[in-house]
């Protein structure tokens, strides 16, 4: 007979390895479930520097994501790796079924996180964490004193510029269309930062370098134009943040969890969904901030609510 585990964790991202070790430091039957590596979307992070407790020096997303693992470990945490096509929520035991096995538990967290919209340029995930970055509050202080480029025109993107003006030697925002997409207020806010320069009509059609980013060619939409982007020699490298949105990992829970507009898990303070006995944590979930730190907390109060079920 297939064992019957008392709560499934979907995701080994920084959601799930922390609601691995706070259901197995409860004594409770865990599996873990990740088809890919450890730490999610911080596993291609090349630095780490705002975690709390984290090494000072040389911290990387694979670096920390490890040592949670290591944390689940010592707790008796199960794992697997498998990649998860159906689900069954509905009953009271919740059924997974893999490419591997079945898994059933009597308790559900999904922790399956979002990934960033891709800025859609030629040689992106060459570059990514080498020059490509998607989250500015994350990674902006490796690009102090550089020439930043940030792709999109809507509020993120706007708002992130503005923040990476505190960095940067100077942002350029590069918008596909001839007026940006972001609220008044914040265009406005743009528009009065000597930091900021604009090119318009634009997308960006690759990124170039020699192991890190060092340009881009830059297509104007109405003209057909191209343009080349070059660091700076003194520089030897430029940074450039995509904000076209987030996508979070939900397309397997659509009809039968409930989401907002944009495919967000909706869940309470406590993590509950819409089902009895589903959680939700991370980055997978509607909220508003999406940091390391926000997701290992909603990870650990989902894990101890769902221990709350068994005392």
């Amino acid at each position: 007979m297939e064992k019957l585990y008392d709560v499934i964790i979907l995701g080994a991202g920084p959601a799930g390895l922390a609601a691995a070790i706070y259901a197995g430091r409860s004594k409770l039957s865990v599996l873990l479930i990740e088809k890919g590596v450890d730490g999610g979307q911080i596993s291609a992070t090349d630095s780490i520097e705002n975690y709390p407790g984290q090494m000072i020096e040389d911290e990387t997303g694979v670096s920390l994501s490890s040592r949670m693992g290591l944390q689940a470990d010592k707790f008796g945490v199960e794992r697997v790796r498998d990649s998860i096509h159906k689900v069954e929520l509905e009953q009271d035991i919740k059924v997974f079924e893999g490419d591997k096995a079945v898994y059933r538990a009597r308790y559900a967290i999904i922790a399956t996180g979002a990934h960033p919209r891709p800025i859609g340029c030629e040689n992106e995930e060459t570059y990514r964490g080498q020059g490509i970055s998607y989250c500015a509050t994350c990674d902006a202080n490796f690009f102090t004193g550089l020439d930043v480029y940030v792709a999109g025109g809507g509020d993120a993107a706007v708002e992130e510029a503005i923040y990476l003006t505190r960095f940067a030697k100077k942002v350029t925002i590069i918008h596909r269309r001839d007026q940006l997409r972001a609220a008044k207020i914040i265009q406005e806010r743009a528009f009065a930062n000597p930091k900021i320069d604009f090119i318009w009509d634009s997308i960006i059609e690759s990124a170039n370098g020699k192991g890190i980013l060092q340009g881009l060619t830059i297509k104007n939409v109405k003209t057909g134009q191209r343009t080349e982007i070059e660091a700076d020699p003194a520089d030897g490298m430029i940074g450039l943040f995509g904000f076209v949105g987030n996508q979070p990992n939900t397309v397997m829970f659509q009809g039968i969890l409930e989401l907002d507009e944009r495919g967000y898990i909706k869940t309470d303070e406590e993590m509950h969904t819409n089902i009895e006995g589903v959680f939700a944590a991370g980055d997978v979930r509607q909220k508003s901030v999406r940091q390391v730190i926000t997701a290992a907390a909603d990870g650990a109060i989902a894990a101890v609510h769902v221990s709350e079920k068994f005392i």
